[in-house]
């Protein structure tokens, strides 16, 4: 029960973060509006590479870790797209991936989730912990694109 709820709250925020970047026009995919400092694409992948630092990484299941290593020179903390050097992933491989991510988490993370995790900066101390910690952390990059779409019109 407390599984299926945790998960429910991730999937959710991934749920939102899908229904935004329906909406996003393709010239809007790649502009920052004034205001920001990324582009909703960034937004997107961030959210991938995040969640699968938080979770899979901070819980030592990093060996799950699917996503290519040079998602961190696009979308990894700092990062921003006046600085990228090549084109990032397709839109709609990141859409993709953004569908799988939550199905694969809660495959790995079957019945895991009260196990305990390395100190961290969430201050989570289970796998469940993290996974609600990163939800939240998705929630603000859900507030961003929805903005974002606004300031685009």
């Amino acid at each position: 029960m407390k599984e299926d709820f945790i998960f429910h709250v991730l999937n959710d925020q991934y749920s939102k973060l899908l229904e935004f970047a329906e909406r996003c026009p393709v010239d809007a995919r790649n502009k920052v509006p004034d205001g920001f400092n990324n582009t909703i694409i960034w937004h997107l992948g961030h959210v991938l590479v995040s969640t699968e630092l938080h979770i899979l990484y901070l819980s030592g299941n990093a060996q799950e870790m699917t996503l290519p290593a040079e998602y961190m020179v696009y979308f990894g903390y700092g990062t921003k797209p006046s600085d990228w050097q090549d084109e990032p992933p397709q839109w709609e491989v990141l859409i993709d991936q953004l569908i799988a991510q939550p199905l694969q988490l809660r495959k790995w993370l079957h019945e895991k989730i009260e196990q305990p995790v390395k100190e961290n900066f969430f201050k989570a101390e289970t796998i469940g912990d993290l996974v609600v910690s990163t939800a939240l952390h998705a929630s603000y990059h859900v507030g961003n694109v929805a903005a974002m779409l606004k300031a685009l019109k």
